[in-house]
């Protein structure tokens, strides 16, 4: 298999690498707009953004062979060590969204020294259900024999934000961005993704295997933050791969919860919100601790260090009398649920 990938940001000898996979009918242009926001800079300015392009769903891609194997999504996930290896990059930061989520924890579970932490926004760590299989089978079939059509693109739309149409918006507050956000989605599906190719992704989506059982879960060392959107049909999902996490981890100060509240979609909904957890989540890894955050209280200094010092993760980094640093996410009670307003 043939990953496409580009990057995105400065390279340097301290850099911080973060490696991306996207959803179903998006491409990697999803998180490039995200990192380009305005309140990213002090983060972009410090890390390189590697996007992986799954085959054939890029804009305008051409037409898979008829005799193209689709990778399963663990085959994907295993072989993303070779974007690794081709670009000489030692460890990675992962930030996956939807079916990207779920490649990237079989990443992570595989290859667990060329992983710091996870990011996975609406990460579902079960198989399909049955009523979803049907409904996706359904969705397939009308895709490879009629191409992009109402119902399988109602289908993304409510994958993608949690409704199946922008005009399912009612007196909400300010939606007009996110109206737009959908308006853009639904332009590309018709116009710039090849449906056929769409369909195998869907299918090796529908076809996972679960990642949420013991003996997979527990293989899922590194810090682990889990965002959904309060309103996201993903919620409930996550929620379970977060109970499942908790279940096998032994140091549950590791793994992270956060629901944003009033949103489906927290990239598009909510973006300022991903930016500040996503920070923060860093931060506690030894990440880009130079990088000043408001509301946070310190921890005492210990010592001063360079930009470039900081800027390590804390597994190449030691402080005599301790680290000083932590995220303030980080220990979170089990039975408590931080709630991004």
């Amino acid at each position: 298999m043939k990953l496409i990938f580009c990057s995105q940001g400065p390279r340097t000898f301290s850099e911080v690498v973060v490696l991306t996979v996207h959803d179903l009918g998006c491409d990697r242009s999803m998180y490039v707009d995200f990192v380009d926001r305005p309140n990213m800079k002090q983060i972009r300015d410090r890390t390189v953004w590697v996007h992986v392009i799954i085959p054939g769903q890029g804009l305008k891609a051409d037409p898979l062979p008829a005799d193209y194997q689709f990778p399963t999504m663990q085959q994907i996930g295993e072989d993303l060590i070779h974007v690794l290896d081709q670009l000489k990059i030692k460890e990675v930061v992962c930030f996956g969204e939807g079916a990207g989520a779920n490649i990237l924890a079989r990443f992570a579970m595989t290859y667990i020294e060329r992983v710091l932490g996870v990011v996975l926004i609406h990460c579902t760590g079960t198989t399909a259900g049955f009523l979803d299989s049907l409904k996706d089978k359904v969705i397939n079939w009308k895709l490879d024999h009629i191409g992009m059509n109402p119902t399988a693109e109602a289908y993304l739309v409510l994958h993608r934000f949690g409704i199946s149409s922008s005009n399912e918006f009612g007196r909400a507050q300010d939606q007009e961005q996110l109206k737009a956000a959908i308006q853009n989605y639904q332009d590309t599906l018709r116009t710039k993704t090849n449906p056929k190719n769409l369909t195998k992704f869907v299918d090796a989506f529908l076809k996972r295997t679960a990642i949420s059982d013991q003996a997979k879960i527990q293989r899922l060392k590194c810090p682990v933050l889990l965002i959904t959107g309060q309103k996201s049909v993903f919620n409930s999902t996550t929620r379970n791969l977060h109970g499942a996490i908790m279940k096998s981890c032994a140091d549950k100060g590791k793994v992270d919860f956060i629901e944003v509240s009033g949103v489906a979609n927290v990239l598009e909904g909510k973006p300022e919100k991903v930016v500040e957890c996503l920070l923060y989540f860093m931060q506690g890894l030894g990440l880009v601790s130079s990088v000043p955050m408001n509301h946070v209280s310190r921890a005492p200094r210990l010592r001063s260090l360079s930009m470039e010092e900081y800027d390590l993760p804390l597994r190449n980094r030691t402080l005599s009398g301790g680290s000083g640093t932590g995220s303030p996410l980080v220990g979170t009670p089990p039975n408590q649920t931080p709630i991004c307003n």
